[in-house]
């Protein structure tokens, strides 16, 4: 079935192949009910069958190669043009059923790849990393990172920060520290409160669904602890401590990806969104709240902020 909607799409004008059964599955590391990264793939999900009335389906997993692999195989084997991995975890077993299923397109969040219809979808978060890491050297006295998992996009936001802060003060201190999965909270809570008490006075979780983990942490911290909310507002969480917001509306980004496939003119790199794609890409600082980013230093990231989208700032080694 999937096979035949690739055929059809070769030999029909662009766009009318799927123009009534365009179908996309999501496969998420996770639950979608959590605030942060699987919401965002929800979100996505939900785009695509709003804007372009595509029929959805959504799978919810656990860190499970042979899971992910079947989740896949079940999607393409029903017809679905489009399926969303959303995550890098997602990209070997990608692989491994686009060899059977060459007609479908498999989009992997987080990942640089593109080797045929396995197409990464990167939305580089070094770059707003990055200004958060200037604004840690020039607010704070030390930093702490709590990850998740080590894998590309996690390290390579961190590598961003990291980058920032050196921009700033090379000397500057940072622990690091990864917990080694993307659902406990109490892991990510802990390796927060570690690094606090160690000194860090800005700290920042990124952990998927565990990272509201660690924003409980720098919230019991007390007021002296800063941090930026990222991909969700946490601000409920940590109403003392967090500077500002970043977000990315990766579920447009998803949605003109898909769009262009269905029309015909697919991605023919993989996609990477950053501070130059305004629709996709927000980085705000608060205004309400009993913390706030002096006017001097919004003035300095803002400079920065212009530079990396221009390229004339690298936030990352690669």
């Amino acid at each position: 079935m999937g096979g035949m909607a690739g055929v059809l799409a070769g030999l029909l004008p662009a766009g009318k192949a799927w123009a009534e059964d365009l179908k996309m599955g999501l496969l998420v590391p996770g639950s979608v009910s959590e605030e942060g990264w699987n919401r965002i793939g929800y979100n996505a999900l939900k785009g695509v069958q709003e804007q372009l009335g595509a029929t959805i389906s959504y799978v919810e997993l656990q860190q499970n190669p042979a899971s992910f692999e079947k989740a896949f195989y079940d999607y393409a084997s029903q017809g679905y043009q489009v399926i969303l991995g959303h995550g890098f975890e997602f990209q070997d077993a990608a692989l491994s059923v686009a060899e059977d299923y060459p007609e479908t397109w498999f989009l992997i969040s987080s990942s640089d790849i593109h080797e045929g219809r396995v197409i990464g979808l990167h939305t580089d978060t070094s770059q707003p990393f990055y200004l958060m890491g200037v604004i840690a050297a020039k607010m704070g006295k030390k930093a702490g990172l709590v990850g998740g998992m080590e894998i590309p996009p996690i390290q390579q936001a961190f590598e961003g920060f990291k980058n920032g802060v050196r921009s700033v003060d090379p000397d500057f201190p940072i622990s690091e520290a990864y917990i080694g999965n993307f659902t406990d909270t109490t892991a990510a809570k802990e390796a927060a409160l570690s690094m606090i008490a160690q000194g860090a006075d800005f700290v920042l979780p990124n952990a998927s669904g565990a990272t509201v983990g660690g924003y409980q942490g720098i919230a019991e911290s007390g007021a002296d602890v800063r941090t930026f909310s990222i991909f969700s507002d946490f601000t409920p969480v940590a109403p003392d401590n967090i500077l500002g917001l970043y977000v990315a509306d990766y579920a447009q980004g998803v949605v003109e990806v898909v769009r262009g496939i269905r029309d015909g003119a697919p991605p023919e790199a993989n996609v990477v969104f950053g501070l130059k794609d305004e629709k996709v890409m927000q980085f705000t600082f608060r205004e309400d709240g009993p913390v706030a980013v002096p006017d001097a230093i919004k003035a300095e990231v803002a400079e920065v902020a212009a530079q990396i989208a221009a390229g004339n700032i690298q936030t990352h080694s690669n």
